[in-house]
């Protein structure tokens, strides 16, 4: 079991490649392997079942999910499968081994924001109640570890994955985007929270843990600074309330404290101000 590799489920995704890209500086001289859904359908059960006595991996970040709010209110039973029994199957399969599962901010109802490890989750979305439901079963094993994050950002195999690409596509096409100035996140560019995950893992302290970044932003104002960065693309945006919004319910202020994480790591969770100003080369 020593000598089996570390799992990646979501290398396809956002935080899935972050992960893969920093594992040899994260976890030096161990076997990674990044999973994707071509190469194993984590839905097909005993194909999971059976890769896993295969290559008895010895660690399992779990990055994989149906993440897009709006389909998971439309397919609610699809999420429950891929968010919650998906989940379920590999916290049954790494019960000897550290498992880490990716949560959400959104587990919380935003009512108070600043949402430290202790306060109780009261989720308004469907995919936020299979991310809940998600959590009590990887804690069930003291082995395991939930990391609760917020919006990332960076670059994603697709293009679109992250909030900055979503906004960027938008404003490359010539489109006006709507955001609100009354719904607060804890955006972190998603390489941050892949470092902050590497150490965390090598410190091997299971938990619940909240990693995000350590400025409340509105959509507004993550939208103004993206603006800055890009005035080449002659960005549009039009200020609104989240009180106008009729989709699937939204959380007006899930900013998260990551005072626990924070005392575990050596470098600053960084804010997103901050870290556009600190790297404006890299490509976000």
């Amino acid at each position: 079991m020593d000598d089996g590799p570390f799992w990646i489920t979501g290398a396809g995704g956002l935080i899935g490649r972050y992960l893969l890209a920093t594992a040899s500086e994260g976890a030096p001289g161990v076997s990674t392997v990044g999973l994707t859904r071509t190469q194993l359908d984590l839905a097909d059960f005993a194909a999971v079942r059976n890769e896993f006595r295969r290559q008895r991996p010895r660690l399992i970040i779990h990055c994989a999910a149906m993440s897009k709010s709006p389909e998971c209110q439309a397919n609610p039973q699809l999420a429950h499968r891929l968010n919650v029994e998906v989940t379920a199957l590999l916290a049954e399969l790494a019960a000897d081994i550290p498992f880490v599962f990716f949560s959400s901010d959104l587990v919380f109802d935003g009512k108070a924001g600043n949402y430290d490890e202790t306060a109780p989750v009261n989720p308004l979305s469907r995919y936020a109640e299979t991310k809940a439901l998600a959590e009590r079963v990887v804690l069930a094993n003291p082995r395991h570890t939930v990391i609760r994050t917020s919006l990332n950002g960076g670059t994603s195999p697709s293009g679109r994955r992250a909030f900055n690409e979503q906004i960027r596509c938008a404003w490359a096409a010539g489109q006006t985007v709507h955001l609100f100035s009354d719904e607060f996140r804890s955006p972190i560019p998603a390489q941050e929270t892949a470092r902050a995950i590497w150490q965390l893992v090598a410190r091997n302290q299971a938990g619940l843990y909240h990693v995000a970044g350590s400025q409340r932003l509105s959509r507004l104002q993550i939208g103004q600074l993206l603006a800055a960065r890009w005035p080449h693309l002659h960005p549009r945006i039009v200020p609104g309330s989240i009180r106008e919004y009729t989709g699937a319910p939204r959380s007006p202020d899930t900013s998260l404290n990551c005072a626990k994480a924070q005392q575990c790591l050596s470098f600053p969770l960084p804010g997103l101000t901050q870290w556009l100003a600190e790297h404006p080369d890299e490509v976000f």
